[in-house]
């Protein structure tokens, strides 16, 4: 047996000997308690009880060998909504709850008299960002795609278990919507942005999906697939929501006017101050 504050001591000075952020102990310890953090510390100097002492052991030393704590657990927290989250599918970023916040807050500014909202999230992985639209905006009609039937099949667990109502279709890219002949106010994507010969975190490259995360030599592959079919399946007045690499501004720039010449386009900057956010805007 041993006490709180004596295990989360030695788990963050292994943290750091591991290359693991030393936060990730007491983050794990929280989640694998289902204590608040104020509660914990409280209780600092208590003996841990032994059945939780055995998972926190069991559990800390899977991350210790870089396994996501996500993984771990089985879950994530993505804008107070929980999620599965599994080799199948990315783990949710908090750069992405920004992404989802200037989403609902373009659909108030541009459809505010819109009775439905017409909205496809393409690329969908775990739902994550389909399902916070569709709760947060009660006039959303939601849909969402990925070329993975098993991300799919994360996707409606996590739409179930948190009470959403989304059509899930299996499609590469655009296809489904342009063979279905869906036609849509927004159109919101995720893609895979990485080079494919970036360098990546080995908890990332060993434990979350490849098809996700690389976007050709570039990483801006299925930004290219998406503009060159998007007016296919939006209506006159509708806008495009991307998240992106914080490096590629003035690529992604030069990409819209190409592709897209007329429509005008914003890029915003995350919480950091990084370009994180890319806004295609046609008629409005």
């Amino acid at each position: 047996m041993t006490t709180f504050s004596k295990s989360v001591r030695r788990y963050e000075k292994e943290c750091e000997k591991a290359g693991v952020p030393a936060e990730t102990v007491m983050a794990f310890l929280v989640e694998l308690s289902q204590q608040e953090r104020y509660n914990l510390y409280l209780h600092y100097e208590d003996e841990m009880p032994e059945a939780l002492e055995k998972s926190f052991d069991a559990g800390m030393a899977r991350i210790l060998k870089q396994e996501p704590m996500e993984h771990v657990l089985g879950y994530s927290w993505f804008y107070g909504y929980k999620f599965i989250v599994n080799e199948d599918v990315l783990i949710p970023r908090p750069e992405t709850e920004e992404l989802c916040v200037n989403i609902l807050q373009r659909m108030d500014e541009y459809f505010k008299d819109n009775e439905t909202i017409d909205c496809t999230d393409v690329g969908t992985g775990s739902g994550a960002i389909a399902i916070v639209l569709a709760k947060e905006e009660p006039k959303v009609r939601m849909h969402a795609t990925d070329i993975s039937e098993e991300a799919l099949v994360t996707a409606r667990k996590n739409a179930e278990n948190n009470g959403a109502d989304i059509k899930f279709v299996a499609g590469d890219m655009l296809k489904p919507l342009i063979e279905s002949g869906r036609k849509l106010d927004v159109l919101v994507s995720n893609p895979p942005y990485i080079p494919a010969e970036e360098k990546m975190e080995k908890s990332v490259v060993d434990f979350e999906p490849h098809v996700a995360l690389f976007g050709g030599s570039d990483g801006l592959k299925f930004y290219r697939e998406i503009f060159k079919d998007c007016r296919k399946v939006l209506k006159d007045k509708a806008f495009m929501a991307f998240e992106m690499g914080w490096d590629q501004r003035e690529r992604m720039s030069a990409l819209v006017e190409e592709m897209l010449p007329g429509a005008r386009y914003e890029i915003l900057k995350d919480m950091n101050g990084k370009d994180r956010m890319l806004f295609v805007y046609f008629n409005l």
